[in-house]
């Protein structure tokens, strides 16, 4: 706590004092509102109503002190932004040389404020050490090492990610990244990818944030990573505890719910008493006995017994007795020879 305390104390004497190198009080106040310093960032039409000025004169002062607290800043007249700076990419070289702002505050601060975030956001819109990357459709917003790349490189190389984990279809791991991309060390691959917003993890692989296998939106998609995890089929009861005990982003879940997802979804196949697999795996929804016409049409001859149980038992996990019983009917199947079965004649 006395890190966080000492980091935030360091981040607050930098915004000061790189406040205090502007001598207008109105100007101070122009920043400081169109920033979020000190409260919610506000629009130049608020600040202009406010102030009794247009918001065109707004923008064009904003741009201005902006302009001259970056040029403060390259020259090193602000003596507190020197302290924070090195704080700053101190921590985002732990982190990777690039972070999201969120991220950031959370590693500086542990329990950030709103001021706390807008705080670091002003220090990297006029520090020259720092990157500032805006917030858009496809970016988080993020601070990163200037000496690494500007904001438009820093958006390359997410992109850059993402074409080769589309390309290769499924998720990634920052060591399989590493080895198709030419990066110092495969941590400097996350922080990259963190800021994509078309990008999303899940223990350890990175996807396509599209894609259900790292990003499930639902409960049909939670369950589908459930299983591709386990590798192997589940009981209904242990599905909906892994799911109830994970890191999803979730809201409340009953396991009726999950039980009625399991059900409809064409993804997941019942191959036993609550037992659920994927589809992918080779399963086909059906009974016992639709498995065996499947089979026995398949294969156009009288099949053994024992073929017939054994093919059954790749695909359900039920006792031989179970298929046995039916076999038994008539309506669907004939016995020829001896223990061989063919389709019922029609």
């Amino acid at each position: 706590m006395e890190t966080f305390g000492k980091n935030r104390e360091i981040i607050k004497t930098a915004v000061t004092g790189s406040l205090a190198t502007i001598e207008q009080e109105r100007e101070r106040e122009i920043v400081s509102r169109r920033l979020g310093l000190g409260g919610k960032k506000q629009t130049l039409e608020q600040i202009g109503t406010a102030l009794d000025i247009t918001r065109e004169r707004v923008r064009q002062l904003e741009k201005s002190i902006v302009m001259r607290l970056k040029i403060n800043a390259e020259e090193g007249r602000i003596a507190p932004l020197n302290v924070a700076e090195k704080l700053l990419i101190r921590t985002l070289t732990e982190m990777g040389r690039v972070a999201r702002l969120d991220d950031l505050a959370r590693t500086l601060f542990d329990k950030p404020t709103i001021d706390d975030v807008a705080d670091l956001a002003f220090l990297s819109v006029i520090s020259a050490q720092l990157t500032d990357i805006k917030e858009s459709d496809t970016f988080y917003r993020s601070i990163g090492i200037a000496e690494y790349g500007t904001a438009k490189e820093y958006q390359a190389k997410a992109d850059e990610i993402i074409k080769v984990i589309g390309a290769n279809k499924e998720p990634m791991s920052a060591d399989q990244l590493d080895e198709k991309l030419d990066y110092q060390h495969p941590s400097h691959i996350t922080a990259v990818a963190s800021i994509s917003k078309k990008l999303a993890t899940l223990n350890g692989l990175w996807g396509l944030s599209k894609w259900p296998s790292v990003n499930p939106r639902n409960i049909r998609d939670k369950i589908f990573v459930v299983l591709s995890e386990a590798g192997e089929p589940l009981h209904f009861d242990q599905i909906a505890e892994r799911i109830l005990s994970s890191s999803f982003n979730h809201k409340v879940v009953t396991k009726q719910a999950i039980h009625n997802e399991l059900i409809k979804d064409d993804r997941f196949v019942l191959i036993g008493r609550g037992i659920y697999a994927l589809a992918t795996w080779g399963y086909e929804k059906g009974t016992v006995s639709d498995i065996i016409v499947r089979y026995l049409k398949e294969q156009g001859t009288p099949i053994e017994r024992d073929k017939i149980i054994n093919h059954v038992l790749r695909l359900r996990q039920v006792k031989a007795t179970t298929v046995l019983l039916n076999l038994q009917n008539r309506e669907l199947f004939a016995k020829v020879g001896k223990n061989q079965y063919q389709l019922a004649q029609k």
